[in-house]
């Protein structure tokens, strides 16, 4: 059976087209912009609200917390929000899930106390976990060509990565320029400016919300009294048991090894010799140059992604051209030039950010083709959120709570190792998750 399929020439995209995919673009941009931050500023922001240096009990904790109990709650809130899509439209969810995390992570800014950030930080990452199934489901369904809806897809979710070099850049910018930078709580930290930011994509949301389209499979199911009650009961029946469970299983290895190992670099740069004597805003500095290298290895990842999707048939082999070699190369980058060379880790983050972050647009290409209407924010939900946001992300727990049993001279170099292997063994599973994923049934989206 051939696996690649023949190119065809599609119309061009409408004005309106074209603002529906820049504000999905847009949305999938600051996703990412919102969740990156905390690699990057948890630990100055730990600093301040704590007095908690890296290495202490104390620092290891509250670290875990804020990379788990913020996704557990945008897992659990999440999953009402891909019911509520299903229930309440694709459009009208999806503007109000922006309008909370922009809103919430400017709030964050402003905490006075670890406590408060905790909590502005669950709230945003509600509206993000909400925000990617409904802009899915959105999308899939305004886009019924099977082709431009592939391209259109894989493309927008490509913005994801454009937002982490955004925030990069913006905390990059923070760090240069805070003490010009009006003074909060008695300071110019640069991280609360970081968070500030987040609230950019809430404005103009709510300038063009007016002309945004509701998805035409949906209403019209609505409209004519079609639309069949969505229920996480039907999810686990014999016709969705199996396409539930591996999904589930392998969205939340992928984000296992994003938030057990690769979200930790910005921990372990500091750590390298050729950091050590260097002053605090300069290791920073190097440090969102890293986050750079990894951020822009992503955003070829999803490009490449998109590109495959419309020419690779086979979806496990399209998963697989991603998984087989970041299972080789996540261990090498982590426990070797994660704890010996800046430069290697440089290069060698650019190639995991590209192999894993590509995974990630990979189910906003799958997981439309697999549910019908009344259940595609549904099941889209539960694998994202329950199997990516509330299971994978505990990777980041894990992977703090192994550093003091690794080997190493320094926190840094332990942080590498735990890293390393939570990496491997997330990838490992979902490699062998993915002979049991199920191949869609047809181009169209089923109804």
């Amino acid at each position: 059976m051939p696996t690649v399929q023949p190119r065809e020439a599609l119309q061009k995209l409408t004005g309106l087209q074209w603002l529906i995919c820049i504000v999905a673009s847009m949305g999938f941009a600051f996703d990412s912009y919102e969740l990156l931050m905390l690699p990057l500023i948890i630990g100055p922001a730990l600093g301040e609200l704590l007095g908690a240096a890296p290495g202490t009990p104390i620092y290891g904790q509250w670290a875990g917390l804020l990379f788990w109990i913020p996704a557990i709650a945008g897992g659990i809130f999440g999953l009402l929000g891909g019911y509520l899509t299903d229930r309440l439209g694709r459009r009208r969810v999806l503007v109000w899930s922006i309008l909370l995390y922009g809103f919430s992570a400017f709030a964050a800014g402003f905490a006075p106390t670890i406590g408060w950030l905790l909590f502005l930080r669950c709230c945003t990452f509600v509206g993000v976990c909400v925000e990617f199934v409904a802009a899915v489901a959105w999308l899939s369904e305004l886009f019924p060509d099977p082709k431009r809806r592939e391209a259109v897809v894989g493309y927008t979710q490509a913005f994801s990565s454009l937002g982490g070099l955004m925030v990069t850049g913006a905390y990059a910018i923070a760090v240069t320029y805070a003490d010009r930078l009006p003074e909060i709580g008695g300071g110019h930290e640069a991280w609360r400016y970081t968070l500030i930011s987040g609230v950019i994509p809430a404005i103009p949301l709510m300038i063009i919300r007016p002309f945004l389209p509701e998805s035409p499979a949906w209403q019209e199911k609505k409209r004519a009294g079609t639309l069949k009650r969505p229920s996480l009961g039907v999810l686990f029946q014999p016709q969705f048991f199996r396409t539930t469970i591996v999904t589930t299983v392998m969205m939340a290895c992928v984000f296992g090894a994003a938030f057990g190992a690769i979200q930790q670099v910005p921990r372990m740069v500091p750590g390298l010799a050729e950091l050590r004597g260097l002053p605090r805003p300069a290791q920073q500095q190097i440090v969102s140059l890293v986050q750079s290298f990894q951020e822009i290895g992503g955003l070829v990842g999803r490009f490449l992604l998109a590109y495959l999707a419309i020419r690779i048939v086979s979806r496990r082999r399209l998963v697989r051209t991603f998984q087989v070699p970041g299972l080789i190369l996540l261990p090498l980058v982590f426990a070797f030039a994660g704890t010996s060379s800046l430069e290697l880790l440089k290069w060698g983050i650019f190639l995991v950010g590209l192999l894993t972050i590509a995974q990630m647009s990979f189910w906003g290409n799958y997981l439309p083709r697999v549910y019908p209407t009344h259940l595609r924010g549904t099941g889209e939900s539960f694998a994202a959120n329950v199997g990516g946001r509330m299971i994978g992300t505990s990777a980041a727990y894990v992977t703090t709570q192994l550093v003091a049993s690794m080997p190493g001279a320094t926190p840094a170099a332990q942080l590498a190792y735990a890293s390393a292997l939570v990496g491997t063994t997330v990838y490992l599973v979902g490699f062998a998750a993915s002979f049991w994923l199920p191949e869609p049934k047809q181009e169209a989206l089923p109804d």
